[in-house]
């Protein structure tokens, strides 16, 4: 992306926690082998090919934006290896249990970016992906922290950017609030269509969905899940 066309960040910042519990060494050491072997560097440019960034020979590329423990990631990774994935979370202690996961059984179709998604998605080229997930994000539920969701006019021009068109824009989040917020922000947004036609189209979990620590939780909190797909247009 060229710097002049890219968005300011004059009034953007992180929120999110970079760390929580003390990683133990041998968390430590899967972050430093597995960074050297799976962690973009963004300090030169995109390749002209993005599959070349993979040393499986991938077809579809699918980002994941903050992919807390892995889970979801590893899962969709491990079922499809002839599609390319790169997963986003700076929250170390999330990345180590990742990095831990894939020194145990490692990879081809993999590759991740430990910092700010927004750097990522300003340094991939125009059309570059089949599909984002953006999975029981951060929800900030107070009205006064509504400006930090990363559902927002400009985060969306940045998906709209790198999708292909007919990718898909994948949400899921438990909160009411939230949901509505993302529905309003992508109807309003016009690059983005919904797919659903029915209530049991966003109640129902994604085709192949083996679940998260975090939907775990809400059910048990007796909060109903939402599971919203959008296509670029």
């Amino acid at each position: 992306m060229d710097p002049k066309d890219r968005p300011s960040r004059a009034t953007e910042a992180f929120f999110g926690r970079r760390r929580g519990k003390t990683i133990r060494p041998q968390q430590a050491a899967a972050l430093e082998s597995g960074f050297s072997t799976y962690r973009l560097d963004l300090t030169a440019g995109p390749p002209a090919e993005l599959r070349s960034l993979f040393e499986a020979d991938v077809g579809a590329i699918h980002l994941e934006i903050g992919f807390g423990g892995g889970e979801h990631l590893l899962h969709r990774a491990t079922a499809a290896p002839e599609t390319g994935f790169v997963g986003v979370e700076p929250f170390v202690n999330g990345m180590a249990k990742l990095m831990m996961a894939v020194m145990k059984r490692p990879l081809a179709n993999l590759r991740v970016y430990d910092d700010d998604a927004t750097r990522l998605l300003d340094w991939l080229p125009q059309a570059s992906l089949d599909g984002i997930d953006l999975l029981y994000p951060d929800p900030w539920p107070k009205k006064k922290h509504w400006k930090r969701r990363f559902v927002s006019p400009v985060n969306l021009d940045r998906l709209a950017r790198v999708l292909k068109s007919g990718g898909k824009f994948r949400f899921a989040s438990d909160i009411d609030s939230y949901v509505n917020w993302t529905l309003l922000h992508c109807r309003a947004h016009g690059a983005f269509a919904w797919q659903a036609e029915e209530a049991a189209d966003w109640q129902r979990p994604y085709e192949g969905w083996p679940g998260t620590r975090y939907e775990a939780k809400a059910i048990r909190e007796s909060r109903r899940p939402a599971y919203l797909t959008f296509v670029r247009r």
